[in-house]
């Protein structure tokens, strides 16, 4: 950040009086520019036991499969986001149902919620960012396709859960240092 969105002058970080962390602050209006992490919310969306992924049609990770999932928008909650990305991604109606992972990824801001659904129908495609969207048999996920590390542990977990036929809510760090896991 270079400039105030309030007042168009520069801006410089520094830890504000009664804070704990450098913020980017306004040097002529003062104005403290919290930036705090983003929501990603999405579904794992199942039909008799298999799951739709999305071939990704955008960076990053042009070409990989993932779950439908994208950032939050303001005025709605987690849920509409997770159905309006699924809608999005995949063209497919769904029956939310409960929350299933909350994992942090501290060390790009974010944090992403994937909540389990049941497909309304088989009548899905590939929204403008996908490529493609298929059905996958739980025991034939493209694993070594998978986008994001997020989306391949709440399939890792859904996979086991599933298994048991008990879903509990999963919380999770994802940490990178240095550029490793």
């Amino acid at each position: 950040m270079k400039y105030c969105s309030t007042c168009g002058d520069q801006v410089e970080q520094k830890i504000p009086q009664g804070d704990n962390r450098h913020r980017y602050v306004c040097v002529s209006c003062e104005t403290i520019h919290y930036q705090n992490p983003r929501i990603v919310a999405g579904t794992v969306p199942v039909l008799d036991g298999q799951v739709l992924l999305c071939r990704r049609a955008i960076e990053p990770r042009y070409g990989y499969w993932t779950l439908p999932a994208g950032f939050m928008e303001n005025s709605e909650t987690t849920l509409e986001a997770a159905a309006r990305e699924t809608l999005e991604e995949a063209l497919a109606t769904v029956t939310m149902e409960d929350l299933y992972t909350v994992i942090h990824v501290p060390h790009i801001d974010q944090v992403h919620m994937f909540y389990r659904a049941t497909l309304n129908s088989t009548d899905f495609g590939a929204g403008e960012e996908s490529l493609e969207t298929r059905l996958f048999p739980l025991n034939d996920i493209p694993w070594d396709e998978l986008s994001f590390p997020t989306v391949r542990r709440t399939l890792e977990l859904f996979l086991e859960d599933h298994g048991n036929n008990h879903y509990p809510v999963h919380v999770e760090d994802i940490r990178y240092r240095m550029g490793k896991k």
